[in-house]
């Protein structure tokens, strides 16, 4: 079985860790009544609408 040859330093092992806590942004999709981004399988936050009909009522 293969060992390494060198001792990994703390640097390279906690940079290799930290990769998974990375956060991403949000996906975006576009609002088909009034074409702003919002956040899929969300009510639209500019007209209200959501999955074909009004689902709030916004002022």
């Amino acid at each position: 079985m293969p060992v390494p040859k060198r001792k990994m330093s703390k640097a390279r092992t906690r940079a290799r860790r930290a990769s998974a806590w990375r956060l991403e942004r949000p996906s975006r999709s576009v609002c088909p009544q009034c074409s702003t981004s919002k956040l899929p399988h969300v009510v639209c936050p500019n007209c209200g609408w959501y999955n074909g009909r009004v689902a709030i009522e916004v002022k």
